[in-house]
């Protein structure tokens, strides 16, 4: 009863985690694109009023390429916006949305230049630690723990600490090292909002390590 009572368990992480990898990461995304709101976008102290608007035609442009669905056009558009407003707020936002399409898509060498070049670039430090966090779920998926633990154990604002936390789980639980997994995914569970769907997940990866507190 028990050993079927882990698989279910098992079942449903998975299950989570795939619907985490094919919407969550967009929602964080999201999250990050409008911090700040128009003020972070449009305050640019190097920039002119047309050159401003310039770049803003070209991120929707990449907007409007998204919903295309087509990654080459996607990433001419992005290209487009860094090669051109790089030292905008735009760059970094119009890079981190190319390349979580890239992610998806099964480019993942794409996605790794547009994220370390938002950790270099990007003014804002929420963009940098999308990037971070990003980055470091590719280079899990590729079994660089190596390279992935050491993104997550950048500094970052407190207000991250439950998503870092979770995915330095991930990293460990890929390794087998199930407590020090269960001791990550019990701090991330701490620091996520308990009525947040995210707790939730957090909480089936640790009752599958075996944790059923």
């Amino acid at each position: 009863m028990m050993a079927a009572l882990d698989l279910e368990e098992q079942e449903q992480v998975e299950t989570l985690k795939a619907w985490w990898k094919e919407n969550g990461k967009w929602l964080l995304l999201a999250l990050a694109l409008i911090l700040g709101g128009y003020a972070a976008i449009q305050g640019w102290r190097s920039y002119q009023s047309n050159q401003a608007l310039a770049a803003s035609t070209l991120f929707h442009e990449l907007t409007r390429q998204i919903e295309s669905g087509d990654p080459r056009r996607i990433n001419d558009a992005a290209d487009a916006v860094t090669a051109n407003y790089g030292g905008s707020a735009y760059a970094p936002r119009a890079l981190l949305l190319a390349a979580q399409v890239n992610i998806q898509t099964g480019d993942p060498a794409r996605a790794r230049t547009q994220l370390q070049w938002v950790i270099k670039h990007a003014d804002e430090e929420g963009l940098k630690n999308v990037a971070r966090l990003n980055l470091a779920g590719v280079l899990l998926d590729e079994k660089n723990f190596a390279g992935a633990q050491e993104l997550i154990e950048a500094p970052h604002p407190e207000s991250f600490d439950g998503l870092y936390a979770d995915l330095k789980g991930d990293v460990l639980s890929a390794q087998g090292k199930k407590e020090e997994a269960r001791a990550a995914y019990r701090k991330a569970l701490e620091k996520t909002d308990v009525k947040n769907t995210y707790h939730s997940l957090i909480r089936m990866k640790l009752e599958a390590l075996g944790d059923k507190k």
